[in-house]
């Protein structure tokens, strides 16, 4: 199975997961949201397939293209 990366475009804190491993996703279903100056930030789905490990946990630092999450199929 192809796996994707998912990673964070800019340093933020992580505000909020929208979903758990093993749930499947849709492209375009929301993932995570960021939040970087007072703003929140989507982190989207690229394609569709199940969530195999978040990688972060809210209120966490990110950095830009670090790993948040892996999705699977």
């Amino acid at each position: 199975m192809e796996q994707t990366k998912i990673l964070s475009d800019l340093n933020a804190v992580v505000w909020k997961i929208e979903v758990a491993a093993g749930q499947r996703v849709a492209a375009g279903d929301t993932l995570i949201v960021l939040e970087a100056m007072k703003m929140e930030i989507p982190v989207t789905a690229p394609r569709s397939g199940t969530v195999k490990a978040i990688l972060v946990a809210e209120k966490q630092m990110v950095a830009e293209g670090e790993a948040l999450a892996v999705l699977d199929g």
